[in-house]
């Protein structure tokens, strides 16, 4: 009777270090109240960057945000990692286990979205991609294939190696094309040095891997897309969109002509007027 008992015991503090072990890799928050919302960031963004939407909603949407482990204030964890993290959101909205739930993702969020609505396991309402890809990796490498990318690589060596000074020219480059207003920039590029430089470099790996268009024909729920025009133009946008979500059976896009890739920040009373007739019943 004893080993039995001692066993038991074992078992339910392993299930519970297992569990523990399973959600370093996001880190959550919420508020308000209602029907739930999911956002999700995307790469090298932590939650912050729904500051404003979320002011807007929580007083009619209980708002569940993300920060994912090596960006902002989450502590690293081993590789891969995307993968890690899209089986740690998996469980999280297991527990949350409510069929209203609508899940609003930026870009990597987006594709991540994608990802979880064609889960068959999920209850889900519907999802919201913002300015966010099926395969981002597809849009960058014309011959792309997922076994070609590699953690050990030139570019990703180069990447570790390069000294501070460097990495902050190289973020703010890429701020710079990513929002119009010169403090929004500021705060992308503050995040993208905030991040832990391994993560960044083997972490967007794992994003340029990831391929959802297989699964989007699985999708039931409906799906809404909401693009940048800049600096492409709307037309470029449309044809994008269109080749990498042919698999999906029903979606409704619409572009801002207007916006550079984060919208919530370039355009947030356009984004808030796409999001209230799905979020506030």
């Amino acid at each position: 009777m004893k080993t039995t008992l001692q066993f038991t015991l074992f078992l339910f503090l392993f299930v519970q270090l297992q569990l523990h072990a399973q959600s370093k890799s996001i880190s959550t928050s919420v508020m308000g109240y209602g029907d739930p919302v999911l956002f999700l960031p995307g790469f090298a963004s932590d939650a912050s960057v729904w500051e404003t939407t979320i002011e807007k909603f929580s007083s009619t949407n209980q708002c569940h945000t993300i920060d994912y482990a090596g960006f902002g204030k989450v502590a690293p964890i081993e590789f891969p990692w995307l993968p890690t993290i899209l089986e740690d959101l998996k469980t999280y909205i297991k527990t949350l286990d409510n069929p209203n739930l609508v899940i609003v993702g930026h870009s990597m969020g987006g594709t991540i979205a994608t990802w979880l609505a064609a889960q068959p396991d999920l209850k889900i309402k519907e999802i919201v991609v913002i300015d966010g890809l099926p395969c981002t990796g597809a849009l960058m490498m014309p011959d792309f294939s997922p076994d070609n990318l590699a953690y050990e690589s030139p570019y990703n060596n180069q990447l570790l190696k390069m000294d501070d000074k460097a990495f902050e020219q190289m973020a703010a480059g890429m701020a710079s094309g990513m929002a119009t207003n010169t403090d929004h920039q500021k705060q992308i590029k503050d995040h993208i040095l905030k991040t832990d430089r391994k993560t960044y470099v083997y972490g967007y790996t794992d994003y340029l891997k990831l391929d959802v268009r297989p699964f989007l024909s699985q999708i039931k729920v409906p799906v809404i897309i909401l693009g940048a025009g800049k600096p492409y133009g709307k037309e470029m946008a449309q044809q994008t969109y269109e080749k990498q979500y042919a698999q999906l059976p029903d979606y409704k896009l619409l572009i801002n002509e207007n916006s550079k890739h984060f919208i919530m920040m370039d355009a947030p009373s356009w984004l808030e007027q796409q999001l209230i007739p799905i979020l506030v019943k």
